[in-house]
């Protein structure tokens, strides 16, 4: 028997019992892919980071959720980065920023890190900007498995699909009130999901709850083992590109776009995600999603 630590976090949350739950096992060198796999089931959490190795400005990592392994997870990286911050594993160095390469199976991608006032990590990652595309998905159909009718759906703009880091069926809701009168038919997201190659299922609406907020955001993703997410950053990246190409936001004077999303409210949940995009021209030159991280347990994992 060996004893690994381990931490949990509520990422996108600066509370505990809101957003998104990740686990991290900080010393994971060791342990081979089915001992991760039984890990990430026996926490249950929607994902969990292994971190096989660090550095001062590196870190390399693997994230799974219940079922498979993801090639990227916005809230595990974000919980991930502030535990290695808060066993010291990075440090200021009597700065306020810390620039890391989170090296991943398939890919690598930058992540700044800067200490708020209240001294807590808030932590940007770069994610892949995405492509889109029209799928042949029929919206009677969708609209039942969400427990709508097509009426609910916006009709300023169209449902497409969105191919970043996961790819994201972005669904336009009219309103908060048919937000939250969705009620899924899990099983039959999964199946058209499969049916159009698509991972998760992010329905959005422009009415938000929280001032300071510019969408209201669900996302379903039984495909990858979550019924419903709490708070996804790549969900978020991929919408933001979706409001920038059909001109929902408009760029400052600086050529950017910061957008604050609410999520996880239907699921008691709360969570706020920021997403920033740099832009040249109509073209995305640069975008990152983040927030920060709260933890609620740590411990050793003795297996």
């Amino acid at each position: 028997m060996i004893a690994v630590p381990f931490a949990l976090y509520d990422a996108f949350s600066e509370t505990a019992f809101g957003g998104s739950q990740a686990g991290v096992v900080s010393d994971a060198a060791k342990l081979d892919d089915e001992t991760k796999r039984r890990i990430a089931k026996e926490f249950g959490a929607p994902a969990t980071a292994f971190v096989t190795a660090s550095g001062e400005h590196s870190v390399s990592a693997q994230f799974r959720s219940t079922v498979m392994e993801l090639p990227m997870c916005g809230h595990g990286t974000i919980a991930l980065m502030t535990r290695i911050v808060e066993l010291g594993v990075l440090s200021w160095n009597g700065s306020d920023r810390i620039d890391v390469e989170l090296c991943l199976a398939s890919a690598g991608a930058a992540v700044e890190i800067t200490r708020r006032d209240d001294g807590r990590p808030l932590v940007m990652l770069d994610v892949r900007t995405p492509d889109f595309r029209t799928d042949a998905v029929d919206n009677a159909r969708l609209a039942r498995l969400l427990g709508l009718t097509p009426d609910a759906f916006s009709a300023k703009w169209p449902i497409e699909t969105a191919v970043g880091d996961f790819v994201h069926l972005v669904v336009p809701v009219k309103d908060l009130a048919a937000m939250r009168k969705i009620a899924p038919d899990f099983g039959g997201l999964v199946e058209i999901c499969r049916d159009h190659g698509i991972e998760t299922v992010a329905a959005f609406c422009t009415e938000v709850e929280r001032p300071g907020s510019r969408l209201h955001v669900r996302d379903f993703c039984p495909a990858v083992g979550v019924a419903e997410s709490a708070a996804a950053g790549t969900t978020n990246a991929a919408l933001t590109g979706y409001l920038i190409r059909h001109g929902i936001v408009r760029p400052n004077g600086d050529g950017r776009v910061s957008i604050l999303a609410e999520q996880g409210h239907e699921i008691c949940r709360p969570s706020t995600i920021r997403t920033v995009a740099d832009l040249n021209g109509d073209t995305i030159d640069r975008l990152r999603v983040g927030g920060v991280a709260t933890k609620v347990a740590d411990g050793l994992l003795h297996i």
